[in-house]
């Protein structure tokens, strides 16, 4: 068993805290995406969305995508429960992992890739150049701004994102928070409930995977 991933970028950080939240040891092949390796012909033979990370299991089979690689060692190793402990709890997990990735994650990924002249035609990730639209970078990041202010407003009510339970709603919220912090297109200093939820989720040991 092996995971493709690129050490850099905030997808395969996610299945790493997972990976640390669970105690599993997976080892880990680097596919430079600064260096376009991800569009060889070698990779896409593996991926052909070109997209990291990926899994690929002793038989030679494998998966892409984060949270369907987070489902397999959740599946395959259940505890800690991390998607959920009932099928309440699975359900609002799924609902705010869901509403992290598309309004956090993917909206601060818009502002940067949109606005960062590194990313010039490479917009989108994956195999295809998309050219940046300027207007994109400033709706992605005005939609992350509302969704963390959102989200601080429901973390005035709970410790942790969906409920007074870790799960890998914390974790993609966590590393959407870094990503944004480091791109400087969101802060939170502003916001006390989200400050005292990253206090605590980034002071775990897998925080640091």
């Amino acid at each position: 068993m092996k995971l493709y991933e690129f050490a850099l970028a905030p997808n395969p950080r996610r299945v790493r805290i997972f990976l640390a939240e669970k105690r599993i040891e997976v080892p880990k092949t680097q596919v430079n995406l600064r260096e376009a390796e991800q569009l060889k012909p070698e990779f896409l033979a593996i991926n052909p969305f070109a997209t990291v990370p990926v899994l690929e299991l002793d038989d030679g089979r494998r998966i892409a995508e984060t949270i369907a690689i987070c489902r397999y060692f959740e599946a395959a190793y259940p505890e800690p429960r991390l998607f959920g402990r009932d099928a309440y709890e699975i359900g609002v997990v799924e609902e705010w992992q869901r509403h992290v990735e598309l309004e956090g994650m993917l909206a601060i990924a818009e502002g940067f890739r949109n606005s960062t002249p590194g990313m010039k035609g490479r917009a989108i990730t994956g195999r295809y150049a998309y050219e940046q639209i300027a207007d994109l970078a400033e709706r992605g990041k005005t939609r992350a701004k509302r969704f963390f202010e959102l989200l601080d407003a429901r973390l005035a009510q709970q410790e942790f994102i969906a409920g007074d339970w870790y799960s890998v709603a914390d974790i993609t919220a966590l590393v959407a928070h870094d990503f944004g912090s480091r791109t400087k297109t969101i802060s939170i200093e502003h916001l006390p409930h989200l400050k005292r939820w990253y206090v605590t989720v980034s002071a775990r040991p897998s925080a640091q995977a």
